[in-house]
């Protein structure tokens, strides 16, 4: 390609090293449309002529019928997806494709087939995501009634319903839906045309090639155009927050399934077995869908680490931008598929759920309440008035309900046997109203809104 500079070809190493057709090839349909747009714009524009450009607009559809139907031949000596395909179209339309690369360079070529193909992934991410709510909406309302132990520093803390558990998530993802569809709206924008770095000189029309591949105009800054890559930055981040929640979601669930939790229960379709224990059914979805997470964050820290030091404006160490993140693309993606047929998949088991929510004094906060609310006592007082109840409970081995009315009054001789009304977990949840609470009818709230936000 540089013939006209060099007297030689580069040494095996350096070929080895520069070349990045073994995954920029991921881009051809990015590329190919880019191609087509620059050239449909070189003609409006009178820089090519009708004739050539119908010859390269055949010639690129050629191409990428040979690629989708696996006849294409990538060759490393032509480095990148671009040459690659450039090299094809010359030799299936002469001369001609030789124009093609008028008034671009592969510095805004590369920009503009990378944006494409985050964009793509955006798009495709938000969708999925969007299926995952539905999947926990749909467990959500039909486990609205269902009571659990809700836990703070993995110790049971107060009752909640199984429905308002699935909510939390849901919440979370909405907030990542949100970040996604940002970051898509921040990066649609189309460097083509931007050229090495500095524009021009040819009368190129870059509104014209930005609305023919859907972006919302054209990058403002010729310099910043070929040397920024914060919009797949902003994509690794999301997905990578996105990620996080997903892992966590996970690790209850390979908890919850533990013969020493029993909350949930899935079938076949998302577990394993042992080679050698015939007893085991192991969430191996679930831990696989935890671990890829840390191929997210690790795609979103090396592109940070890449980008933290360059000048402006291109430098080739931004070749090193693709493979991670589509490495992190493909993870998220199947994580994402993985939870919403996890979460589709698992049944709660309401015995075990429900027995677990009376445990470790969860009501403990319902008798403070109370306390506040019939004896009118200032709520520290009524936190330690119910720590000594609560005492009395553990030093018996009983729950609060089963302490009787006398020995609960040798504490605090003002309490009545309205007190009982407060101490089941049924009651508990029941109670909580306020908004964003546990309550069933405040759960139901919350997947009537979140529906209507998402148009499910």
């Amino acid at each position: 390609m540089w013939g006209g500079r060099f007297d030689r070809g580069p040494a095996e190493i350096m070929e080895k090293i520069n070349a990045s057709i073994d995954f920029d090839r991921k881009l051809y349909a990015q590329d190919i449309a880019g191609s087509k747009a620059h050239a449909g714009m070189l003609v409006a524009t009178g820089i090519l002529t009708r004739a050539d450009g119908d010859q390269i607009q055949a010639g690129l559809d050629a191409v990428k019928a040979e690629i989708e139907e696996g006849r294409f031949v990538f060759r490393k000596d032509r480095e990148d997806i671009h040459l690659n395909i450039e090299a094809r179209l010359a030799e299936l339309i002469g001369p001609a494709a030789g124009r093609l690369h008028t008034a671009r360079s592969r510095n805004d070529q590369v920009a503009t087939d990378f944006r494409l193909w985050v964009r793509d992934a955006l798009d495709g991410l938000i969708g999925q995501t969007t299926g995952l709510v539905a999947a926990l909406l749909a467990q959500a309302d039909a486990h609205t009634e269902v009571v659990m132990p809700g836990f703070t520093h993995l110790q049971v803390a107060q009752p909640i319903t199984f429905g308002h558990h699935l909510m939390a998530y849901v919440a979370m993802l909405e907030r990542d839906i949100g970040r996604l569809r940002d970051a898509r709206a921040r990066m649609n924008e189309c460097p083509l045309g931007a050229a090495a770095l500095a524009g021009t000189s040819f009368p190129i029309d870059r509104h014209m090639t930005a609305a023919s591949l859907g972006f919302d105009g054209p990058t403002a800054n010729s310099l910043d155009s070929v040397s920024s890559r914060d919009f797949a930055l902003e994509y690794l981040a999301a997905a990578s927050i996105l990620g996080v929640h997903l892992s966590r979601l996970a690790e209850e669930i390979v908890i919850w399934t533990s013969a020493q939790f029993r909350f949930v229960s899935l079938t076949d379709a998302f577990t394993t077995g042992s080679s050698i224990m015939p007893q085991k059914r192991n969430p191996d979805a679930a831990e696989l869908a935890r671990a890829k997470v840390g191929r997210v964050i690790g795609a979103l820290n090396t592109l940070l680490i890449v980008m933290k030091g360059l000048p402006l404006a291109y430098a080739k160490d931004m070749q090193e931008d693709k493979e991670p993140t589509f490495d992190a693309a493909e993870a998220i993606e199947l994580v994402v598929a993985a939870m919403a047929g996890m979460i589709a998949d698992l049944k709660p088991n309401e015995a075990v759920l429900k027995a677990a929510a009376g445990t470790g004094f969860s009501t403990a906060t319902d008798l403070a309440d109370w306390l506040v609310r019939a004896l009118n006592m200032p709520f520290r007082e009524a936190h330690h008035v119910t720590g000594r109840i609560v005492k009395l409970a553990e030093g018996k081995g009983i729950d609060l309900d089963a302490l009787s009315l006398a020995e609960m009054q040798a504490v605090e001789p003002r309490i009545t046997d309205a007190v009982f009304g407060v101490l089941s977990v049924d009651n508990s949840v029941a109670s909580r109203v306020s908004f964003g609470g546990t309550a069933p009818s405040g759960v139901r709230t919350q997947i009537a809104a979140a529906r209507g936000r998402l148009g499910l």
